[in-house]
């Protein structure tokens, strides 16, 4: 079973793909680069900069997703991918962590973000994570 698998039976095994597809739009252009700005001022810019890094990631809990997205974008990410706040914030603690990894190969954040849209993301994290 796959991590995305595995973050969806998390979710209860709704919408495998609802999720993914947020955290691809949110991800792509300029996203990287904003999302980590958040975990920063959110208080967790070295969990975030250890997924960037080179080194292990940092693990992400859900409270922790909460804190920095708020309830307003949490509750908007949720109604995207069909799932509750609970379920998103938890389905994104699992998938942020091995993303932004994935998209900072050399342990730093693309020049002018993330080049690639968000089908093409889609891809890329479908087969990060064994999606489908």
């Amino acid at each position: 079973m796959g991590l995305l698998e595995s973050a969806v039976g998390m979710l209860g095994g709704g919408n495998q793909g609802g999720l993914m597809k947020v955290l691809a739009g949110m991800l792509s252009g300029g996203g990287l680069q904003g999302l980590l700005g958040q975990f920063q001022q959110g208080g967790l810019g070295d969990k975030a900069a250890s997924w960037v890094g080179s080194g292990d990631n940092h693990p992400l809990e859900a409270h922790e997703v909460e804190q920095v997205m708020g309830p307003g974008q949490l509750d908007q990410i949720a109604q995207q991918a069909g799932v509750s706040r609970q379920e998103a914030a938890g389905g994104l603690a699992q998938l942020l962590p091995q993303a932004v990894n994935h998209l900072t190969p050399n342990g730093q954040v693309p020049q002018g973000g993330v080049q690639h849209n968000e089908n093409d993301l889609m891809g890329m994290l479908g087969g990060l994570f064994g999606g489908k």
